[in-house]
């Protein structure tokens, strides 16, 4: 894959681990950004986020590894799209993981898994579009939602995340066990790893009949690093909004709406902006249907912690984007909690928002 169609995917690259010189190269247009061998390059130079390239001692690559920052980071664009300083945390809206995925040549293993053809593979995974991912599908093999849109979520970020005690928009666990859950299941790290809920049948029909609630590989390459990983996510400090992504005088009047009117300390309790404890909400409650809260087994929706929204307003809003922006978001709870906001402050509700 070359640089250009590895950056039109969303793929990013780390400007800080370019050598000078090929920073002024790419600055005079020296470089082939649609030659797979400059890709091959950045990844011997590390400059690739989210993914580490393994070579032998002639350069060949052997083996491509992922990390977490491959969706939960993305640049600045100080240099150019998609090329820049890199920031850890925010949600990479960008990147189409479905679409990368679906060109390799052999998806087998999902293929037997779901017990589908690999074809039927691709064809799934370029239906999640850019910025989105589906986290269940090979432990409960739900493909579409009812009313077939796909079944992918929006990546989400991983800011402040110190005293929330769900992780994943439906809740399906804490950080500290969805993080393991992660890395062996997801990205095919040789660990140990243990969920007995996944042995649900009912729930998770793939997970239980392919034994993914109790995973041991020896040596264990996973948990001796978990302390490190977790550690590094739950200092990530969400970035202030910039000027001119809120009006100031109306989130000042949005705040106390907040905090009183409009009642949505009820979910989101400052300073976390979600609830403390065990945060899950049910979808009735919500006001919308319950497909994603079911492929959680503790049946429900994390109120998402609130700030930092102007990192992620590409994709829209809510699990799977149903609601474009901030203000579409307020006018659904202004129905759904008869709340009786006028048009000026479910304005001024969602400068606030916007200011977190």
């Amino acid at each position: 894959m070359s640089p250009a169609t590895a950056l039109s995917l969303g793929l990013k690259v780390d400007v800080q681990a370019l050598p000078r010189s090929l920073q002024r190269q790419l600055r005079r247009g020296q470089v082939d950004l649609n030659d797979p061998a400059t890709t091959l390059a950045l990844l011997q130079l590390n400059a690739v986020v989210g993914l580490t390239g393994f070579f032998d001692a002639a350069g060949q690559i052997e083996n491509l590894g992922i990390q977490c920052a491959l969706c939960h980071s993305v640049v600045a664009d100080s240099f150019a799209v998609g090329i820049g300083r890199r920031l850890d945390g925010w949600p990479n809206r960008d990147l189409d993981v479905g679409t990368i995925v679906s060109v390799a040549p052999d998806l087998s293993f999902f293929a037997n898994l779901l017990g589908v053809s690999q074809d039927a593979v691709r064809g799934v995974l370029r239906g999640w579009g850019p910025g989105k991912f589906d986290a269940f599908l090979h432990l409960d093999g739900k493909i579409a939602r009812p009313d077939g849109g796909p079944s992918a979520t929006l990546i989400p970020p991983l800011f402040s995340l110190q005293g929330v005690g769900l992780m994943t928009w439906n809740g399906f666990s804490g950080l500290n066990a969805w993080v393991p859950l992660v890395v062996n299941l997801e990205m095919f790290g040789e660990g140990i790893f243990s969920d007995r809920r996944l042995a649900n049948a009912a729930q998770f029909p793939i997970a239980a009949a392919n034994s993914f609630s109790r995973i041991r590989f020896t040596p264990d390459l996973v948990t001796p690093k978990l302390s490190a990983l977790l550690t590094y996510v739950e200092s990530i400090e969400t970035p202030p909004a910039p000027d001119g992504a809120y009006d100031p005088e109306a989130a000042a009047r949005g705040e106390v709406l907040f905090n009183d009117k409009a009642r949505c300390t009820n979910c989101h309790v400052p300073p976390l902006y979600t609830l403390p404890g065990f945060n899950i909400i049910p979808a009735t409650v919500i006001g919308i249907d319950s497909f994603q809260a079911d492929r959680s087994p503790n049946l429900g929706y994390r109120p998402p912690p609130l700030r930092g929204v102007f990192t992620r307003q590409k994709g829209g809003f809510f699990h799977d984007g149903r609601f474009p922006t901030v203000n579409a978001v307020v006018a659904h709870f202004n129905t759904q909690f008869s709340l009786a906001l006028t048009p000026e402050e479910q304005s001024d509700l969602a400068e606030f928002v916007k200011s977190l």
